[in-house]
């Protein structure tokens, strides 16, 4: 578990590839790397038209009740927590309700599901919201619905596969901070690369999500986005870094420059 202020969310989701072994085998590798958080997402293939070319592969990689329950206790084993983004109310449901999940990961493309907003409002302590796809208005609408829960996270996100940097568009972090001063601010990143994650730390942000993966060769479409351990190590290093560097807000002299203010402040005195 990592000890500093970011929460680092490792995105599991379907990198797995339907491989419960894998699944495990990732969560341990990613609390071994320093992640907070492992996260999956909660959907039945059959949750999509019939018409959409990846309806099989959602098929052959959406995760069964009972393995939830089984990913949650070994992701507690390894002193991580367990979490998912549910993509309809069904699925909403049976992770507060069965699984106990009292914080929940809101994907981008359901920002607007008002039914599973509507129920998660008061029911849930904390929500990561990803706003990819949304306009600032609808952010909006999205945070509003969700009035009584305590914790909410408006995780800036740009639903590009990878995203190219210039569309990353980290200065929303700014706006959200301005629109939002009650709430948290995230980022949920679809870049290439580490840099990104850490600079949005910089901006604000206090939850980074970034995919996972332990082999980006292996098929699926988010591996090529996706950070391997030794990247998700040096991530998270970097965020610590910037951390560092950020410091404190409050302006006083370090305990070093205490102790030679009045010599540093004399030296040139005679020529004042």
């Amino acid at each position: 578990m990592m000890t500093n202020s970011t929460t680092v969310i490792a995105e599991i989701g379907e990198n797995h590839t339907g491989d419960w072994d894998l699944a495990r085998d990732m969560i341990e590798v990613a609390a071994e790397a320093g992640a907070d958080i492992v996260k999956f997402q909660s959907y039945f293939g059959e949750m999509v038209s019939e018409d959409d070319p990846e309806r099989e592969w959602f098929s052959s990689v959406e995760l069964p009740d009972d393995v939830h329950f089984e990913l949650m206790e070994y992701a507690s084993k390894h002193g991580v927590e367990f979490l998912s983004s549910p993509f309809n109310l069904e699925r909403t449901r049976f992770l507060v309700e069965d699984l106990g999940l009292q914080k929940i990961k809101i994907a981008s493309p359901v920002l607007l599901n008002f039914g599973m907003l509507d129920y998660l409002n008061g029911r849930v302590d904390t929500i990561y919201l990803s706003t990819g796809l949304a306009t600032l208005k609808e952010v909006k609408q999205a945070v509003d619905a969700l009035s009584d829960v305590e914790e909410v996270c408006v995780m800036q996100c740009t639903s590009e596969y990878p995203c190219p940097e210039g569309h990353s568009n980290l200065a929303v972090l700014e706006t959200y901070k301005d629109t939002f001063p009650e709430r948290q601010v995230g980022y949920s990143d679809h870049t290439l690369g580490t840099i990104a994650p850490a600079m949005a730390v910089a901006l604000g942000a206090t939850v980074i999500e970034k995919h996972f993966t332990l082999d980006k060769s292996l098929e699926g479409t988010d591996h090529l986005l996706s950070v391997t351990p030794g990247e998700l190590r040096e991530l998270i290093g970097r965020i610590e870094q910037v951390e560092n560097l950020i410091g404190s807000p409050i302006k006083s002299p370090t305990e070093a420059e205490t102790q030679h203010i009045q010599f540093v402040r004399n030296r040139f005195s005679e020529i004042r």
